[in-house]
Parts: C-alpha cells; sequence; structure tokens
C-alpha cells in the first residue's frame, strides 16, 4: 500500500483550504441575490496540542440563518476511544486529522439544510509504516422537499462516483443512508447521499481524486437547490416546522455523529465543534400533522431510504 508523504498531505491541505474558500464564495454569492449582506467572518484558531484551524461562519443572513465551513488540521498524541474502536491497533498512537466539515441552516424552510465534509486521517507508531484513510461525504435534509431537487441531488452524487466504479455510488449511498438514522425517532435524518469511511482500498491518489470529486459535488450539488428555492414564500406555520425538525439535526449532531464525538474526546475548539448547532430550533410534545398535510408527508414518504433515481426510470 502507498503511504502518504509530508508532501501529500500538504497537498491534501491546500485543497482543503481552497475547498473552503469557494464554498463560502458561493454561498456568499446567493446570500446577496436573496437581498442579503451577511458574510463569512474568518476566526483563525490554533490548539495548545498542536494544530489548528480556519473557521469560517455567517450568522443571521438574509438566506443563510447560520452556516458553518470549518477547516481543521490538528495533531493528536495519543488517540481516544472514538478513533480507536474500529481500529485497535492504533490505540495510543500519534495523529494528524485534517479536513473541512461544513453545516449550512438556511432561513427560508423550502431551502433544506445540509452538510458536507472530506477528510484524512494519518497515525503513526515509531518504526512502523503509517495507517491512514480518507472519509467524508455529502447529506441533505428537507423541511418542504421537492422530488426534483431530491433526484438532482442523488444525481450528483451518481456522477461524481462513476469514474471510481460502477459499485461506488450504491455503496456509499446505503451507507449515508444507516449512518444518518435516527434510532430512538426510526427516522432518516433526510434523504441522505454520500457517506463513506476508512478509505484506502485504493492508492493514495485516487482516493484524494475521490474525495476532491465528493468536496466539489457538494457546492455544484447545493447551489442549484438554493436557487430554485430561496425566494419562495412561506408561513408562519412553515417556520415554526422547520424549527421542529431543526430539533432532530441537533439530537443527531450530539448523540451519533462521530465528528463531535471525536472532537469532544480528542478536547477540541468547543465553539469550532458545536458549530453545526443551529441558533433557533424548537421541540414540542408530540405535535400532530393532518394525513394530507405535507407535514406528514415528509415524515413518512421522503424521510426513508428511497431509490432517488429510479424515480426517473
Amino acid at each position: 500500500m502507498q503511504h502518504p508523504t509530508s508532501d501529500d498531505i500538504q497537498r491534501v491541505r491546500e485543497f482543503l483550504l481552497d475547498l473552503q474558500a469557494r464554498i463560502c464564495a458561493g454561498l456568499e454569492q446567493r446570500e446577496q441575490a436573496g437581498g442579503g449582506n451577511a458574510e463569512f467572518i474568518i476566526d483563525d484558531w490554533q490548539r495548545p496540542e498542536g494544530g489548528g484551524g480556519r473557521s469560517r461562519v455567517l450568522q443571521e443572513g438574509t438566506v443563510i440563518e447560520k452556516g458553518g465551513v470549518m477547516f481543521s488540521h490538528i495533531d493528536i498524541k495519543n488517540l481516544p476511544a472514538s478513533a480507536t474502536a474500529r481500529h485497535p491497533e492504533i490505540a495510543g498512537a500519534k495523529a494528524q486529522a485534517l479536513g473541512v466539515s461544513l453545516v449550512i441552516h438556511p432561513k427560508n424552510p423550502n431551502v433544506p439544510t445540509s452538510h458536507a465534509n472530506v477528510r484524512l486521517f494519518v497515525a503513526e507508531r515509531e518504526g512502523q509504516p503509517p495507517i491512514w484513510w480518507f472519509g467524508g461525504g455529502f447529506d441533505l435534509t428537507p423541511f418542504y422537499p421537492n422530488d426534483d431537487d431530491c433526484i438532482a441531488w442523488h444525481q450528483k452524487a451518481h456522477d461524481l462516483c462513476q469514474p471510481f466504479g460502477d459499485e461506488v455510488y450504491a455503496k456509499h449511498k446505503a451507507w449515508c443512508d444507516d449512518y444518518f438514522y435516527l434510532k430512538h425517532r426510526d427516522e432518516q435524518r433526510g434523504i441522505g447521499g454520500l457517506f463513506f469511511d476508512d478509505l484506502n482500498e485504493w492508492d493514495f491518489e485516487t482516493c484524494f481524486q475521490y474525495i476532491q470529486a465528493v468536496g466539489n459535488g457538494y457546492l455544484a450539488a447545493i447551489l442549484p437547490i438554493f436557487e430554485n428555492n430561496q425566494d419562495k414564500p412561506y408561513s408562519e406555520a412553515q417556520r415554526e416546522f422547520q424549527l421542529y425538525r431543526r430539533g432532530r439535526y441537533v439530537e443527531f449532531n450530539l448523540v451519533y455523529d462521530r465528528g463531535t464525538i471525536f472532537g469532544l474526546q480528542t478536547g477540541g475548539r468547543i465553539e469550532s465543534i458545536l458549530v453545526s448547532l443551529p441558533n433557533l430550533a424548537a421541540w414540542s410534545y408530540r405535535p400532530e400533522w393532518d394525513n394530507d398535510s405535507p407535514e406528514k408527508r415528509l415524515i413518512e414518504y421522503y424521510l426513508k431510504p428511497r431509490d432517488w433515481l429510479g424515480l426517473q426510470q
């Protein structure tokens, strides 16, 4: 197996910083197109334990209520349980982890919340070759979805996977459906997309090309969805339903999300770890929705694993 050199890690770092900048620029353009002027602030930071990052956050925009696009490259002297449960052979090893992770919470309930991340992890023991893998993906959490946007989202995911093998989209789509599942609610977080971890089955260069395709694919997939929906009118009742569904997002990120758990166990920067949480969310006691309502259809139809591309046939 080819092992990454320091130059390889530097190339990944440079791609991630460029990806962060391009995603922020694209989302700021959508904010401006909606009449807003909010921008992503830049907050560079360092960890006493080693490494640091660049947090970019937009809050209280006209189109984007809260968005965080976070880059980090951290050094770890003693790997925590969240990193070693699936890899006991690296327990206690030193490591470095670098990636871009983002969550965008739009203000208009007609625009879905979206999430993406791409990352590289490298663990080393004295006198042994490094152990490395890539991870990442993107997923969509709508409140008032339409089939066209869901199909387009999955079509972009399918197309970017295709050069890497006919089976990749189906495998990583199913992994996403399995991962973004709230067991205690017995429902999906959204309509899915792609998710993968421990990716080193290809050579390093091919794996790196794949995370580049995923990172670039997120921006290409999400911008048309903003454009199609950000100016649609909405009612106060729809806004309340959006906040209620955001509560589910908070539940997943605090209870199940591996990135959140990893960040907390490695003593990460808490503001950057929890930036995925929306400024506003709500919990209601057992709300009921009319059987023919779009709210009921979201829960009973859209929040189920579905072959979105099969709907085109």
